[in-house]
């Protein structure tokens, strides 16, 4: 049986009888080239970055465009390092999941460095602020989830922890956004290169999110005399710091038992998965879907990695606008939010599963192609059509990808204004188009608040996913009882009228009362959840 370290792929023989495809590059010359110069630093070692951004850099390594990897930064789960990355050698092995049932297997080897960003550690934090002052150093990437930006909660107060660091030493920050905000004050005292500060989370404006966190810290320590008032110049300056947009498109799920079996009956060892205090799921492999899709603002001031050449769009801003647009608002993230919404609701863990049920089907169908579509613009690089059409077609159905409804679900509330909100917003703004034709999208509203009552269709209570409003807005709704329509008069007033949640006041763009009929019909008993979704197809 093969282990995941770097000295069982120097056997090479044992991982090609595998089927497993290893690198092609001299590993521990990439390692040390990574420490004596690192250029590209990545934050968040979770597995999207496994499973996609560390393969572009395994690919550009492997043809020779780079001769130094990634050193991954961490700064929220350590014990991805400590649990998987320490153990591995900061190897993992990649499954690409094909619909077919056919397994891609690569070792993914292109990490060169890991660090902890703890300034309490003696050898870790000098050596990250060694790293960001190098003026070699071209650009840190992120894939850390839309929360690891939030810097305040939803009532726009700062977080306890930010509001120590804007006190506190820059030397001992201890929010995400303070780390890298110390870092960078590290480099501007150390030079002032030019650098790249690029987000690869999913969510909309991503670069502006991430700026105007970073930012924010930094001019709460001019203020208070922690940093000079020429740190804030610095990072306004594109010309010096850039904080490009970028949108991001690729399926990975948690570890699957399937893949893990599959792997130990080929010979592949490494399979334990494991959660970490944080509740990450991770192993030392990572599954994914084939499809993958990556646009990034071209702003890049101390130059980057030839990304282009492995599928990468490096676009001017206004095309990662329109893609973003396209993806996030009509062609996949709505869907999804649908099928998370409903999924949870009918009793379905697989959303590849609910690609079959007919209802679902239709309603996916008639959100992308009828609802969502009259808004969106091309943006030149995909089709939306030929995109919205392999999402529906190829992705979601692909029975290999273990994603569920629940997972999806997870912080619907920070979800739906983008999902659907800007959608309803074109819809109200435009005279080609009348929001009263709208009649899935408030189907969705309607079926998460109904979701919020943690019993499903059939009279089963379930475990809401993590939510940051869940408690805020399930009290809402305390009363409200399924098996009778009359309790849920008048209880969403408060959070259809959230334009947080929603992006808008579902009453004022004149949706409210569409959302509050389907949420009563959705009260009428067990079945009601199904007939509801029915009769409005």
């Amino acid at each position: 049986m093969a282990v995941l370290n770097k000295e069982s792929i120097k056997n090479r023989a044992e991982w090609e009888a595998m089927g497993i495809e290893l690198p092609r590059y001299d590993y521990e010359a990439m390692r040390a080239e990574t420490q004596r110069h690192p250029k590209w630093v990545h934050v968040g070692a979770g597995n999207i970055f496994r499973a996609y951004i560390a393969d572009l850099a395994q690919t550009l390594l492997n043809d020779g465009k780079m001769t130094s990897g990634i050193t991954v930064l961490s700064t929220f789960d350590h014990q991805i390092l400590s649990m998987i990355y320490d153990p591995c050698d900061d190897l993992s092995l990649r499954v690409i999941m094909h619909a077919d049932g056919h397994l891609d297997k690569k070792v993914i080897a292109s990490v060169g460095e890991t660090m902890k960003a703890d300034f309490e550690d003696p050898a870790q934090w000098p050596r990250c602020k060694e790293v960001f002052a190098d003026p070699g150093l071209q650009m840190v990437s992120f894939t850390i989830t839309e929360k690891g930006y939030q810097i305040r909660n939803m009532k726009g107060e700062f977080y306890p922890a930010v509001l120590d660091d804007f006190e506190r030493k820059t030397e001992v920050p201890q929010n995400g956004m303070a780390i890298i905000a110390a870092l960078l004050l590290h480099r501007f005292e150390n030079g002032a290169a030019p650098i790249a500060i690029v987000s690869m989370d999913n969510f909309s404006h991503n670069g502006e999110k991430l700026y105007d966190s970073v930012s924010t810290i930094a001019k709460k320590w001019v203020e208070n005399g922690k940093a000079p008032a020429e740190f804030l110049e610095y990072l306004a300056d594109d010309k010096r710091v850039a904080f490009p947009c970028s949108m991001i498109d690729k399926i990975t799920p948690r570890p699957d038992a399937t893949v893990a079996a599959n792997l130990r009956d080929i010979g592949f060892e490494s399979t334990e998965a494991v959660v970490t205090d944080k509740n990450t799921y991770i192993a030392p492999f990572v599954n994914a879907e084939a499809p993958q899709y990556l646009v990034i603002e071209d702003k890049f001031p101390n130059g980057r990695p030839p990304l282009e050449d492995t599928g990468v769009y490096i676009v001017p801003r206004e095309t990662v606008d329109l893609m973003e647009r396209m993806k996030v608002c009509t062609c996949l993230n709505p869907l999804h939010t649908a099928l998370a919404v409903f999924g949870c609701l009918l009793g379905y863990e697989s959303i590849a599963a609910e690609m079959k049920d007919e209802d679902l089907v239709k309603l996916v169908n008639e959100i992308g192609y009828t609802e969502g579509m009259p808004v969106v613009a091309n943006p030149g690089i995909l089709d939306p059509n030929d995109f919205v059409r392999e999402v529906l077609e190829v992705r979601l159905p692909n029975p290999y990808i273990p994603d569920t409804p629940q997972r999806i679900a997870t912080d619907t509330s920070q979800k739906l204004a983008i999902r659907y909100g800007d959608t309803i917003k074109l819809y109200v703004a435009r005279e080609d188009l009348n929001v009263d034709d709208l009649k899935l999208i408030p189907l969705v509203q309607a079926a998460w608040c109904r979701y919020l009552l943690a019993v499903d269709d059939a009279g089963k209570a379930f475990t809401p996913s993590p939510d940051p409003l869940l408690t805020e807005v399930q009290a809402y709704l305390a009363d409200v009882r399924v098996g009778d329509p009359e309790s849920g008069k008048g209880k969403l007033k408060p959070i259809l009228s959230n334009k947080n949640i929603f992006g808008v006041d579902l009453y004022e763009v004149g949706l409210g009362g569409k959302v509050e009929a389907y949420f009563e019909k959705m009260l009428a008993g067990e079945g009601a959840v199904r007939r509801t979704l029915h009769e409005a197809l």
